[in-house]
């Protein structure tokens, strides 16, 4: 963990939220697929890799009941905590490094924007997967969204590996594809980066 917590924190200590390319306003793509799952509002849900994104207050303005938001880099959770003030603690914030965490109960729906496209080796992808079936209870939905095949090779200073829908949900087999759509992030600095995106639904 200490590397990739190492690594993180320093992102964060460079540079403020808003300024990180992966920021956005709104977490539109990931609350669409989110509603496709069709969840019940106490459904537990969790994001991973959440860092200070706005989504969990997205989850709780929209009614959800159970949100986590999972990240190795605790100064990114604390600016997402201290954002939602009051409701803060209506979040279950978990300070890990994904893929050595060892999840504590189950979730109906795992959410990932950009952690999964920074495991480029199969031993990496495996733990992924592992902990995922740890942690997604049976019959849950899984979102992620990766770069897209024509997407950055690298971001904050790591390689990042690159998918089409279609080579995106071969990589969780077990899943079926329920939604599969493209999306182009715009970064603070005004950059365009193309996205995959997947709903994958659990069939075992």
């Amino acid at each position: 963990m200490d590397d990739t917590r190492v690594h993180w924190d320093g992102v964060y200590s460079r540079r403020t939220v808003t300024e990180v390319s992966w920021f956005e306003a709104k977490a539109d793509k990931s609350m669409a697929l989110i509603d496709d799952a069709g969840l019940s509002l106490a459904d537990p849900v969790i994001d991973v890799g959440a860092g200070a994104s706005v989504l969990v207050g997205h989850l709780l303005q929209a009614g959800y009941r159970d949100v986590s938001a999972l990240d190795v880099a605790a100064d990114a959770l604390t600016v997402s905590r201290d954002r939602l003030g009051a409701d803060a603690h209506r979040v279950d914030w978990i300070v890990a490094d994904l893929l050595s965490w060892r999840p504590a109960r189950r979730y109906r729906l795992w959410h990932d924007r950009a952690v999964f496209h920074f495991l480029t080796d199969p031993a990496g992808r495996d733990r992924y997967r592992q902990v995922l079936r740890q942690a997604l209870a049976p019959g849950g939905y899984l979102v992620v969204g990766t770069f897209a095949a024509d997407g950055p090779t690298q971001c904050s200073g790591l390689p990042t590996a690159r998918y089409g829908a279609d080579e995106l949900a071969a990589q969780f087999p077990g899943y079926t594809v329920l939604r599969a759509a493209r999306d182009e992030h715009h970064t603070p600095a005004g950059d365009v980066q193309p996205f995959t995106w997947v709903l994958l639904g659990d069939c075992g």
